[in-house]
């Protein structure tokens, strides 16, 4: 193998171990915990508590 090829598998092992550490850390940070409760706070109408001097 050339040496180019040695450097691309290395570069390629050192990027996707870094992508695992990422993905680690996010799921540590409870990142992926309520993947349901997003798409049913953006149903929520609470724009009236967010900017009290809009009056309708």
């Amino acid at each position: 193998m050339t040496l180019s090829t040695i450097a691309l598998i290395f570069l390629s092992l050192c990027v996707g171990a870094g992508v695992w550490l990422v993905f680690l850390w996010a799921v540590r940070r409870g990142e992926f915990d309520d993947p349901e409760g997003p798409k049913f706070r953006m149903l929520d109408d609470d724009d009236d508590d967010e900017n009290p001097s809009r009056k309708r």
